[in-house]
């Protein structure tokens, strides 16, 4: 039967079965001598951060803060509650000037300015999904929001190029903090934990070989209500348990929902779960007050996000075998 309890979970199994799968994992398989984290201020790199310290110990886990020149103040200090509260060993890496070097900044604004010609030194921008998707059956063409330095705010259609090399020159940020993850990981002796949820994960919201890069994902079949619930249930602050989920890519403020899923995670959550259930849209719409036709636009979304993103989830792709024994 579906209904919105459908995602309770047993909290405490739950969290001791994950620290005993992650701690076998990394010291067995991984050969690893502890677990290195990017620690977002977001809730899933916190509670993956908080299991691994149950799974491997506060001695063995190495947090990594890594802002950036559009970076919100509040995700940093946000982290550093987690690490402060977990007690872990951390360093924090300034990434504005790699990328800077690396033109991610030129080459994003370059790009902006093919849409709006006079963007420059104190504009700020996010791209934006519409957000009619229970009400329509159209395409979801994405969007890009600028704010002048006196904080007037437009709205232009994003042709598909300039989408996609706003997109590109962002993925430096995600690219370049895995580089510093493995990093330390490597001086360490360290496996990596990547942080994505079963929302994330599914859907294809992360940066192959960028956020998507790890040698174990320890909440990856955690839905993110699940996360929210599971921080709450290890007495991590209201500050981490209340926010919500931002990229906290762009230099405006931008949410998840806005970006990508278009719906808050707590619809997405059960939605994506009713779906992976055969639940149909007759039967799941009311139990999230909605028409069962807004409940098929969601499933085709759902099911279109998970095409269009199936290459992230591949491994590098061999042209014939290598594993036969050669004479």
């Amino acid at each position: 039967m579906f209904d919105r309890n459908v995602l309770e979970i047993d909290l405490e199994r739950e969290a001791t079965e994950i620290a005993a799968a992650l701690r076998d994992v990394v010291l067995k398989k991984l050969r690893g001598r502890g677990l290195v984290i990017g620690i977002s201020g977001g809730i899933d790199s916190s509670v993956t951060t908080a299991l691994a310290v149950r799974a491997v110990g506060r001695e063995r886990v190495f947090g990594l803060l890594m802002p950036e020149y559009h970076s919100s103040p509040d995700s940093t200090k946000r982290g550093l509650m987690v690490v402060e509260d977990l007690g872990i060993s951390h360093a924090i890496e300034e990434i504005g000037p790699a990328l800077e070097a690396i033109g991610c900044y030129r080459r994003y604004e370059a790009a902006v300015r093919r849409v709006v010609p006079g963007y420059g030194s104190g504009w700020k921008s996010k791209v934006v999904l519409p957000d009619d998707l229970l009400n329509s059956d159209r395409m979801n063409v994405t969007r890009l929001v600028v704010r002048t330095p006196e904080g007037e705010l437009s709205t232009v259609r994003l042709p598909a190029d300039v989408y996609l090399e706003l997109v590109a020159a962002n993925n430096f940020k995600q690219r370049l903090r895995k580089n510093l993850e493995y990093h330390h990981g490597d001086r360490l002796r360290y496996a990596v934990a990547g942080t994505p949820n079963r929302l994330e994960y599914d859907q294809g919201f992360f940066v192959k070989n960028g956020d998507g890069a790890a040698d174990v994902k320890p909440i990856a079949h955690l839905y993110k209500s699940q996360v929210y619930a599971m921080a709450r249930h290890l007495g991590m602050r209201d500050e981490l348990c209340n926010a919500e989920p931002t990229t906290d890519t762009y230099s405006l403020p931008q949410t998840q929902t806005e970006f990508y899923f278009v719906l808050p995670y707590h619809q997405m959550d059960l939605l994506l779960w009713a779906h992976n259930h055969a639940v149909t849209a007759a039967e799941a719409a009311p139990v999230l007050d909605l028409a069962p036709e807004q409940v098929e636009r969601v499933y085709r979304d759902i099911e279109r996000k998970r095409a269009a993103t199936a290459a992230l989830h591949l491994a590098p792709q061999l042209l014939r075998p290598v594993d036969e024994i050669s004479h």
